[in-house]
């Protein structure tokens, strides 16, 4: 019965939709804007909490970072300009998914060439393995033969 109830309990939270930081006395009064705000706040890093945007962040510089982008739109900035002020202010680290830059290239190309450098090498490994016959097993020494030809000798007479 515990365990059905644990089970029962875990499904109704994962069910629940997301809980955002967003505050009511944050929100903009056209829905246009705020969505604005909530689109540019998806994409911004949380300083204090490092891995969570802006928009699902509790800690005070988020909100205060959630009310300057809220600012930024109403004085009638577009989207990468507000994502500019920012960059500006605080680093290419407020961004959670960093543009691809002359700085940042590496960080965007370290991973596929790390793929793409183990998928040659294990084609050369086996290419080198094949061409060294390793798949061909060793020739059968005397005695080998001599059991094998016994134990088919054995097989041939059994019905």
């Amino acid at each position: 019965m515990r365990r059905m109830m644990s089970a029962i309990v875990a499904l109704m939270l994962l069910a629940m939709p997301a809980v955002h930081a967003v505050q009511p006395d944050e929100v903009m009064s056209d829905p246009v804007k705020e969505g604005r705000a909530r689109e540019l706040s998806r994409e911004l890093r949380c300083m204090v909490c490092q891995n969570q945007s802006i928009d699902d962040s509790d800690a005070p510089l988020a909100r205060d970072l959630r009310l300057l982008v809220r600012e930024r739109i109403a004085a009638g900035d577009s989207n990468s300009q507000v994502l500019d002020f920012l960059v500006a202010r605080y680093g290419e680290f407020v961004l959670l998914k960093p543009r691809f830059e002359r700085q940042t290239m590496l960080l965007w190309l370290l991973a596929p060439l790390l793929l793409a450098g183990g998928g040659f090498a294990l084609w050369r490994q086996n290419r080198r393995r094949v061409q060294a016959g390793a798949d061909v097993p060793p020739p059968l020494t005397p005695e080998e033969e001599a059991r094998l030809a016994a134990l088919m000798s054995d097989e041939a007479s059994s019905p």
